[in-house]
């Protein structure tokens, strides 16, 4: 393999909030065990191995730590994860980590683990105050915006690399430019809007934090402008989405694979060993396997992984018509709906694609 990316689940679905919207909350509820607990030493150990086993010489490797919220596994998981891996890694292979949290456990001794290791951290931060304090909040039904902004303080002090991710509720897209310009104001590197997951099975658009193909589209239009007066302004900061159709334009592809509708660009490891297509579908019936008892050759070859990877090839009929079908390639199959499938959010991205376009193309252009 010439590319190992893994997204590990070291506490699995533990949490310290109980976000109103958390998809792998109910992703997890939908399994016949909830939670596979804390991972050990033992399957850390032969996680490694057969990482560093598969990667073929001149090849990468990269480590995402997401959940529930990893940290919950403690600094020294960590420490000691980070120092394996670097002990095991053969020479010449660049490692790459990054966090998915919360941020309510980080302390002085997490920013300088962090910073030493140069992990990448994405903050989960929706947008401005009310708006988090609204959906995610603690355990006692507490927002948590204040102490979310706290952590990102200790970060920065300590200069580790920040990525703020956004969740579009419907009530997020009812306000871009508060939520734009409040996120830009954290000074981090890049801002990720994820569309909010309804929940398996429920009628789409259904919930009170639903967000719908309408409401989307027009939020990022929106985004859109205000990113474009920044970047024409020699403000630039990166938007993940708009990046990721430059690159496709450039013929880089993009660095999601839920904006180019690829699958099988990563694998996910809960904290079993138990490894999944992807992270919206770590679910009993695409259980590929486990690591120790097959190597992550024999998982990513097997034939549950190859009917997710063909799954994902019989995309909605309605994009052989599209002129944007290049881009999207259908978008994230967790967006698919009905029989034949059809792209919930397909007329939100094809507002943006007719609207941004030609600037994109320009920016595109401007970058070559």
């Amino acid at each position: 393999m010439k590319q190992v990316s893994l997204l590990i689940k070291p506490a699995s679905s533990l949490c310290s909030l109980r976000c109103r919207y958390c998809f792998y909350e109910d992703e997890a509820a939908s399994r016949a065990q909830r939670s596979m607990g804390v991972m050990s030493p033992g399957t850390v150990r032969a996680l490694l191995e057969e990482t560093f086993r598969a990667v073929e010489p001149g090849g990468a490797v990269g480590f995402t730590f997401q959940g529930g919220e990893p940290t919950l596994a403690g600094l020294d998981f960590f420490r000691g994860f980070v120092r394996q891996a670097r002990a095991l890694c053969p020479p010449g292979v660049p490692v790459d980590f990054s966090l998915q949290t919360n941020g309510l456990l980080l302390d002085e001794s997490w920013a300088n683990f962090l910073q030493e290791e140069r992990f990448l951290v994405g903050l989960s931060v929706d947008g401005f105050k009310d708006l988090h304090n609204l959906h995610r909040v603690d355990a006692q039904g507490g927002g948590t915006w204040n102490r979310v902004l706290r952590a990102l303080a200790l970060l920065q002090k300590h200069r580790v690399e920040v990525n703020a991710l956004c969740v579009v509720t419907g009530l997020c897209a009812r306000s871009p430019d508060r939520a734009y310009r409040q996120l830009k104001k954290l000074d981090v590197q890049s801002i990720q809007f994820i569309p909010c997951l309804d929940p398996l099975g429920a009628e789409r658009g259904s919930l009170p934090f639903s967000l719908t193909p309408e409401a989307y589209g027009k939020f990022l239009c929106r985004v859109f402008d205000l990113w474009y007066q920044d970047w024409a302004a020699g403000q630039y900061r990166s938007v993940r989405l708009f990046d990721d159709y430059i690159r496709i334009l450039l013929g880089e592809g993009a660095s999601t694979c839920a904006v180019c509708g690829r699958c099988g660009s990563y694998l996910v490891v809960e904290a079993d060993g138990s490894v999944y297509p992807c992270d919206f579908f770590a679910l009993d019936q695409w259980r590929m396997g486990r690591v120790g008892e097959q190597s992550l050759t024999e998982l990513a070859r097997s034939d549950r992984a190859q009917a997710f990877l063909d799954w994902g090839k019989t995309g909605p009929a309605e994009c052989a018509a599209c002129r944007w079908a290049s881009l999207c390639g259908g978008g994230c199959k967790r967006d698919w709906y009905g029989e034949p499938p059809r792209n919930y959010y397909c007329a939100a991205f094809q507002s943006l694609l007719d609207y941004a376009m030609p600037r994109l193309v320009q920016m595109a252009r401007a970058v070559y």
